[in-house]
């Protein structure tokens, strides 16, 4: 290979790499260069080589890809939100089923395995129904906000996102304008001071009531009556909160909460179930896939009415709510105690009495619900993390033996090892289903139905 760092080359893209960087081959050398699509034929500058891969830069499109548009906003390439803007959405969609293909061929070892085509939307912009946006000073000493730059913490100055709501430009220049006008400080990461760290802005899609919350590095914000008058003027405004979180910390919320004018929450409906939704809330960001992604579960559950289910890592209940429609019983299991009060309330709220939740790990709560209790399910629905399921989980749903498990991933590389160890141990995947919750990015989530193999026998319970 005659090509050395930081030299210029030419390279048709071949592929796409799970996080959507484009993958050529030049003299039997990998490159893998972010922003090219496959079809591009690009010009890229080498910038760190390995023995038999390298990482490159794009340069220019030379020749572009059949799939290649243009993308609607002009910050793609600089912001970390969206990773292939540019490729046509119909091949967004095929990548993403490719993508959960591939991790359960490579990492679960599945020869053929039966993934659906994706769930895709009708919209692919403007489905985002939460944004959570850094405020910062600019080099002159401007307040900007927008979204990180890919890897990095450095802000993209940028009030249009295209995959959020028309209203979060209006708000967000709302309240730079206030805070410039005041000389309010925003946050400095470097140095932990600053007062304004974030705001937050949450929409319900159905009832078209909008939440805003200012996370502040303090316990006030100085001229609060002139921020609630001004936000007031925006349509919709339902709730306008603090949270205070002073710590030096990347995680943007704090634990304490005020509510400056009207309620304590927003509300939104998926399908039938309406939810309360505060600052703190988990809540599915698209509602609209949300409502595909959980009938497909509901759907792949097979409840007739007489079942035992339970939903781990059912955070506010979201999934569980659906379930207990057409079940007898729903167990949740949430490991923070807010979202399971969260869950309670809104099972009350739809007048749900067939749903219980307790607080605790999954991996541990549903082991002594079994060994100590007798518990038994006929279906098992679980929705992990990023990081998948606890083995201690996996290997009591093994011996619970329901008759069916609805695994929903966000993360198709571990729901791929999740699978491989129940299907080694007495169970089928049926059908992947995944559902684009995220258009734009390379983010797909997954619905897959495990079935328990004829002959495998459960273990006794009294």
């Amino acid at each position: 290979m005659n090509i050395n760092k930081n030299d210029v080359f030419t390279v048709r893209i071949e592929d796409m790499g799970s996080e959507g960087e484009g993958i050529g081959k030049s003299e039997g050398f990998t490159w893998f260069i972010k922003d090219a699509i496959i079809g591009d034929v690009v010009e890229a500058k080498a910038m760190k080589l390995k023995k038999n891969y390298g990482y490159a830069r794009l340069l220019q499109v030379l020749e572009p890809s059949i799939h290649r548009i243009e993308p609607k906003c002009e910050f793609h390439r600089q912001c970390g939100g969206c990773q292939i803007q540019a490729l046509d959405y119909s091949q967004q969609l095929l990548f993403k089923q490719n993508k959960v293909s591939n991790n359960l061929k490579r990492i679960g070892g599945f020869e053929n395995p039966n993934v659906l085509p994706v769930i895709g939307m009708e919209n692919p912009f403007y489905y985002r129904n939460k944004a959570q946006f850094p405020i910062r000073q600019d080099k002159d000493g401007s307040i900007i906000t927008g979204f990180y730059a890919g890897r990095s913490h450095t802000v993209i100055a940028n009030t249009k996102c295209y995959l959020g709501i028309d209203a979060n430009e209006t708000i967000l220049k709302k309240i730079i304008r206030i805070m410039e006008e005041n000389h309010i400080s925003a946050y400095n990461e470097e140095t932990g001071t600053g007062l304004v760290r974030h705001v937050l802005i949450r929409a319900g899609f159905t009832t078209g009531e909008i939440m805003v919350c200012l996370i502040l590095n303090g316990d006030k914000f100085p001229c609060e009556d002139k921020l609630v008058e001004n936000l007031r003027e925006v349509e919709g405004m339902t709730s306008i909160s603090i949270n205070v979180n002073k710590k030096n910390t990347n995680v943007i919320l704090g634990d304490k909460v005020r509510t400056l004018w009207g309620q304590d929450y927003i509300t939104d409906y998926i399908g039938a179930i309406k939810y309360q939704i505060s600052p703190l809330s988990f809540y599915q960001v698209n509602p609209i896939q949300t409502k595909k992604l959980y009938e497909t579960a509901l759907d792949y559950a097979g409840l007739s009415g007489n079942e035992t289910v339970w939903d781990l890592y059912c955070g506010i209940g979201t999934i569980s709510l659906f379930l207990a429609q057409r079940a007898k019983k729903v167990m949740g299991v949430e490991i923070v105690p807010q979202a399971i009060e969260d869950a309670k309330n809104n099972a009350r709220i739809n007048g749900i009495t067939n749903a219980e939740f307790y607080v605790g790990k999954a991996e541990e709560v549903l082991p002594r619900k079994y060994k100590e209790d007798g518990e038994y399910a006929e279906v098992i629905v679980v929705d992990p993390p990023r990081k998948g399921c606890d083995e201690t989980l996996l290997d009591t749903i093994v011996q619970m033996g329901p008759k069916r498990v609805v695994y929903v991933s966000c993360d198709s590389a571990t729901l791929a090892r999740d699978l491989r160890y129940l299907c080694d141990r007495g169970y089928e995947t049926v059908k992947v289903q995944p559902v684009d919750m995220f258009g734009q990015t390379v983010g797909v989530e997954s619905v897959v139905l495990l079935s328990r193999t004829e002959g495998t026998p459960r273990a006794d319970y009294n």
